[in-house]
């Protein structure tokens, strides 16, 4: 919460002093009001004139109007910052997460970013404005009235202080109670969303494989878990208001009974009375007001902790200061892995001293089955991860002393299971990279999609739906390689992008790639041996080692598993 203070808030700072000035200056006029009832009653009406009253009323009317305008001003002002500021932290939040690493949103989960960007900071807004508006006003209105009622009378004052250190210590013990419970309360959130995510997603899945049912009584659990969890947090922080408001009314009563005893001998006078009843209620308003500050804070505090634990997360993927490969005999290689090994859990190995290399324009083909470590290479090679062991280069350069994005510049990355965004067929190609259209409708030609491009009445204009629910499986696979191909990137990754594509279109595709991209260093994951066979390189992996690398006839004879995926796909050595 500091930095929400020291950092966000500094530049509005100038802002904020306005609206303390209007709230300060309308909750003095609202203090002022009771004093001037209090000397009407004891002073003007015994004259019993009519000027004086019409005078002092008057006096009463424009306090309360300037009372009421410097507040509506103040709440505005309070407004407008919260929500300049909530805008800058979800900014911020965003672009960290865009520079996130593949550890980091591992790490951190999808579900709790998307409640850090949401809900999170929804609860800073609120916290910020009830700072600038109840944290002004009910200070003001709670130290002001007992300074206006200590110069009233001292001793009816005295028995009001008396109650105030009890209401801190309920206050402070319910707020160190809470705090825990609200940060644990945001963590069953996080799961909450991620089922809810995972459900919507996996509607049809869920509907065709009648898990309908089996569903349902997960929501129930999380569901029930995040209630219970929110009902222990409320109960919680519920005990400030009762407590608060016995507290008072106690000393109230005590007011009342002194107030009286004063009125009979003589040593107070009814309006005094009066007006310290009105004082009182201002500041049981203002206490409780405070109370529901405290009650609002620990969940605040919990979700400026789990904002500034995104915005301080460290990446691991840092630019590195090393030196590029010296070796001349490779100076033509584009990419090179040496000796690589990683693994996600830091315990098993994914993938076990792999080694290749490839020059400007050749084509690397890799098969295996799945959970063989194919993606898991890819991965590597754009760096969404770091290796444990062993280095990976392109054009000599080690990929950890180059700048991400320098880095991810260089490829056109088409993965099997991309994102189709709700955008035009055109938008989704060029996804903001400002490429012209003549390069957009190559990269369709390319990637065979102009035909279906063109039949559906212009389909390029036609705003697709979120992941493309209203494209074929191939038709969405076509639209993710023409975005990989319209950058005419230096390195061209497909990972298993093919598997949606008849055999014929798979063909003509390849085809297309080799006039058109003969430049291009080409990194494909394939199932079929038909999508690599023409491969310059074809790597085989099984359980995250190479057992085979060579081409297709080289490997038909030295590697068993290659030849038996050969034989099972295409019945033919």
């Amino acid at each position: 919460m500091k930095r929400i203070f020291t950092e966000y808030l500094k530049p509005f700072y100038g802002r904020m002093a306005f609206g303390v000035f209007f709230k300060f200056t309308g909750s003095i006029m609202d203090l002022i009001i009771p004093s001037i009832l209090a000397y009407i009653i004891d002073n003007v009406i015994p004259l019993n004139e009519t000027a004086p009253i019409f005078y002092w009323g008057g006096v009463m009317a424009a306090c309360a109007s300037l009372g009421m305008i410097f507040n509506i001003i103040a709440n505005r002002m309070a407004a407008r910052v919260a929500s300049d500021v909530t805008e800058v932290i979800r900014h911020d939040l965003f672009a960290k997460v865009m520079y996130f690493s593949s550890h980091q949103m591992d790490t951190l989960t999808k579900p709790s970013l998307i409640s850090r960007l949401t809900s999170d900071t929804y609860i800073i807004h609120l916290i910020i404005i009830r700072i600038q508006r109840l944290g002004v006003r009910a200070p003001i209105m709670l130290f002001g009235g007992i300074i206006i009622t200590m110069t009233l009378d001292p001793l009816l004052a005295t028995v009001m202080i008396a109650i105030m250190p009890i209401m801190a210590v309920i206050i402070m013990w319910v707020s160190k109670k809470s705090m825990p419970i609200f940060a644990g309360l945001q963590q069953t959130v996080d799961s909450f969303v991620r089922l809810v995510r995972e459900d919507i997603n996996g509607i049809r899945v869920i509907k065709a494989l009648s898990k309908t049912d089996y569903e349902k009584r997960r929501f129930d659990a999380i569901n029930t878990d995040v209630v219970n969890r929110e009902k222990k947090a409320r109960m919680t922080v519920a005990v400030i208001s009762p407590a608060m408001n016995i507290c008072l009314n106690l000393g109230l009563v005590g007011v009342v009974v002194v107030g009286a005893y004063g009125v009979n001998n003589g040593t107070s006078e009814v309006g005094i009375i009066l007006a310290f009843m009105t004082y009182f209620t201002i500041i049981l308003h203002a206490v409780l007001a405070i109370s529901r500050m405290f009650e609002m804070w620990p969940k605040a505090t919990a979700s400026a902790d789990r904002i500034m634990q995104v915005l301080e997360s460290v990446d691991r993927l840092e630019i590195q200061e090393l030196k590029a490969a010296m070796d001349n005999e490779r100076s033509d290689t584009a990419l090179e892995f040496r000796h690589v090994t990683f693994s996600y859990n830091k315990e098993d190995p994914d993938l076990s001293n792999i080694s290749f290399a490839l020059k400007k324009g050749e084509t690397l083909g890799i098969i295996g089955e799945t959970g063989a470590g194919k993606t898991t290479l890819l991965n590597l090679l754009m760096r969404l991860y770091d290796a444990d062991k062993g280095t990976i280069t392109i054009d000599g350069r080690d990929i950890r002393s180059l700048d991400p994005r320098e880095l991810h510049k260089k490829f056109g990355v088409a993965f099997q299971n991309d994102m189709i965004f709700e955008a035009t067929i055109e938008e989704n190609i060029d996804l903001g990279r400002n490429l012209s259209q003549e390069a957009i409708a190559a990269a369709i030609d390319c990637a065979g999609a102009k035909g279906f491009v063109d039949e559906k009445s212009a389909k390029s204009a036609e705003q697709l739906t979120i992941k493309g629910a209203n494209l074929s499986g191939g038709q969405k696979q076509r639209i993710l390689i023409a975005r990989a191909l319209a950058s005419r990137p230096e390195i061209l990754v497909l990972d298993d992008t093919s598997s949606a594509l008849d055999y014929k279109t798979d063909a003509t595709f390849r085809k297309a790639i080799k006039e058109n991209f003969d430049k291009t260093t080409i990194v494909i994951v394939a199932q079929r041996v038909s999508s690599i066979r023409h491969a310059d390189h074809i790597l085989v992996l099984e359980n995250g080692v190479v057992i085979g690398l060579g081409k297709h006839k080289h490997l038909l004879k030295t590697c068993e598993v290659y030849r038996e995926i050969s034989h099972s796909q295409m019945g033919v050595s």
